[in-house]
């Protein structure tokens, strides 16, 4: 049972609406599906779920029409693949010539009855699905064994037997040779043997034994005259002691940095003097600005030049063959097919896997772009390959572009009006530079004027609290407490290792709420996505302490493990959350992208998947090696032949 059909225009013009059931109007459900799928660029699937409901589209790109079907999930509705054809073929060609004629306005002034004709298609394909024929065995001529000769058989079935023989033969060889050996062997043990059995004849049983016993002791004397050694002078101490190096310092507590007394306290965190342009990088940067990532394209001046004489394309070569140089003929005003696409469809995706693109997303992405051209007249100076590589394009840019803006000074102050602190949970498998991006996002906050208190939740790792404790020291060496009024500007809250997580966090930000500090910056423990009891630990961390911001930190040297990572993380926190609605990742922290050059396939697999917007961009060593994402300049380096 159908809940409702409905055709609309691209422009959001309802032609026609069929309702099935009583209820709540189709106009939530299709809304999620504008704005989740078809302004987002993920038409690679034809379904889409929200809610209880199961949605299937078709576009029809020719007259810009989106035919739109829906019904329960939990149903299992064979026929409406086909129904959704027959409507989309029987409605373009009943309107066809009210579209070509009038245009928009035909869509504005338009009576479109359709009811009849939709109720007729519909009975049509509930009856196809009923009377759907049984599947039929195949017969013997069918399969695969029929196929094979007699001549075959028997040559199969002849060579086993004569290399049995073979092996047999051999084998006798081999036995054959071995006992030739062994025999003089053999015949030497025996008469060793006869006389050792004469000369007991001679002896008496008595002499016998005590000979045997005599030589007994003889031997077992001599091993133990050499297994003895002669004792030293002077007895070796037990113990272990430990090895002294040559430049070592032989106080262990000059070495001990587990003084779990510091909980922000800016004694506890010494001023260290270091060379601040080693730290800060730029000198003509601006103090708290966050610049747009960067990338200069060198293809700018090589774009594809459009050919006027369709009689001698130009045809350039290149390192990509053609994939964006090449012309693949000139289309003139005629509709693109599914034939025309799939050649440049095929290179592009192969394009986008070489550029660390996961192969699922690279091979939705050129779906949708499939779905997007199909049908569409194109003009007359107009090439194929022109006309799928602006799509894509257009696809990339849309997919990174975020449904909604993380501004997080913005949200600091908001929390600032209401006195309390802004909160925001790091949180990534490990290695990927959680704490190093935490303290450049640190840095960054100060130069704005914000407090920051660092969480040390990171009570796994050998040296996670030190290396937090070493960047509190150098960035309060670089905006110390004069430069502020006399007020500390980041401070280190910890609790030594194998603590609960959790309850650190909470404290931290108890304590960050009664000194009055702007930031919470919690780091967590690195952990894969696979491991159940870490992950459950994570959820209950962000469940508890509600933080403001879930960050996830991946790195951009991952291809198809971006994906998994993400779908893993957020199926945790959802799976292992006591709230009825779980919170998941909020954002992602992209981090070692000055390693990749124009690979940067990681930043559309990562915002594909989540529909979520990449924060920050780590680009380097220093704390002023942080970026905002800048979406053309990644699909700039993504095109880049």
């Amino acid at each position: 049972m159908l809940d409702f059909f409905t055709i609309f225009s691209k422009g959001g013009l309802v032609l026609w609406c069929f309702q099935g059931v009583r209820g709540p109007a189709a106009t939530a459900p299709v809304n999620a599906l504008i704005r989740s799928v078809l302004l987002q660029e993920r038409g690679g699937n034809n379904s889409f779920t929200h809610e209880a409901l199961t949605l299937k589209y078709k576009l029809d790109n020719q007259f810009e029409l989106v035919f739109v079907v829906g019904f329960q999930k939990i149903l299992t509705l064979t026929y409406v693949d086909k129904l959704i054809d027959d409507v989309h073929k029987e409605f373009r060609d009943k309107y066809r010539n009210e579209f070509q004629q009038k245009g928009a306005l035909g869509l504005l002034n338009g009576t479109f009855d359709f009811k009849d004709d939709f109720m007729r298609l519909l009975r049509d394909a509930e009856e196809s699905s009923k009377v759907r024929a049984p599947t039929v065995m195949k017969t013997f001529e069918q399969s695969l064994k029929s196929q094979k000769t007699v001549k075959s058989m028997i040559e199969t079935q002849g060579e086993k037997p004569k290399e049995k023989v073979k092996n047999k033969k051999n084998k006798g060889s081999k036995k054959d040779g071995t006992e030739a050996v062994a025999a003089p062997s053999k015949a030497s043990a025996s008469d060793k043997q006869l006389s050792a059995a004469g000369d007991k004849e001679e002896l008496t049983k008595d002499e016998i034994l005590q000979k045997n016993r005599e030589e007994f002791f003889r031997r077992h004397m001599k091993a133990g005259e050499k297994s003895r050694s002669p004792k030293p002078d002077a007895q070796k101490e037990k113990g272990k002691k430990p090895r002294v190096w040559d430049l070592g310092n032989s106080n262990a507590k000059v070495l001990d940095y587990s003084n779990s007394a510091t909980n922000g306290s800016a004694e506890a965190c010494p001023v260290e003097e270091f060379d601040p342009d080693m730290a800060l990088g730029d000198k003509n940067r601006e103090p708290g600005r966050l610049y747009d990532l960067e990338y200069e394209s060198d293809d700018e001046a090589e774009e594809e030049k459009v050919v006027q004489n369709p009689s001698k394309p130009s045809v350039k070569k290149g390192g990509l063959g053609g994939m964006f140089g090449m012309l693949k003929g000139l289309v003139g005003s005629k509709s693109l097919t599914r034939e025309d696409m799939d050649p440049v469809l095929e290179k592009m995706k192969d394009h986008l896997i070489a550029k660390n693109v996961a192969a699922e997303i690279a091979e939705q992405l050129c779906e949708s772009v499939a779905k997007k051209l199909e049908g569409k007249v194109m003009g007359t100076f107009t090439t194929v390959t022109s006309t799928v590589k602006q799509a894509l394009q257009e696809a990339l840019v849309q997919i990174l572009q975020p449904q909604r803006r993380v501004d997080v000074l913005r949200d600091v102050m908001d929390a600032q009006r209401h006195r309390r602190p802004y909160v925001v949970t790091f949180c990534g498998v490990n290695g990927v530079g959680k704490s190093t991006n935490l303290a450049k996002i640190s840095f960054w906050l100060i130069e704005n004027g914000f407090s920051v208190l660092i969480a040390a939740c990171d009570t796994f790792r050998a040296g996670a609290v030190e290396q937090l404790r070493t960047h509190t020291r150098r960035l309060n060496a670089l905006h110390p407490p004069e430069s502020h009024g006399g007020r500390t500007m980041v401070q280190l809250y910890e609790k030594g290792y194998g603590k609960d997580a959790a309850g650190i966090a909470m404290e931290a930000i108890s304590y960050a709420r009664n000194q009055g500090f702007d930031v919470v910056l919690v780091d967590t423990a690195g952990r894969m996505q696979d491991n159940a009891p870490l992950m459950t630990a994570l959820a209950k961390l962000i469940a508890v302490n509600a933080p403001d911001l879930v960050l996830f930190v991946g790195e951009a040297l991952v291809g198809n493990e971006a994906v998994d990572q993400l779908v893993k993380f957020n199926k945790a926190l959802a799976d292992h959350s006591m709230a009825q609605t779980p919170r998941l990742i909020d954002g992602i922290v992209l981090t070692k992208f000055d390693t990749i050059d124009d690979k940067v396939g990681a930043a559309i697999s990562m915002t594909y998947i989540t529909s979520k917007p990449i924060v920050f961009v780590g680009t380097g060593q220093t704390y002023c090696d942080l970026r905002s994402l800048n979406a053309k300049a990644v699909v700039a380096a993504l095109m880049k032949a």
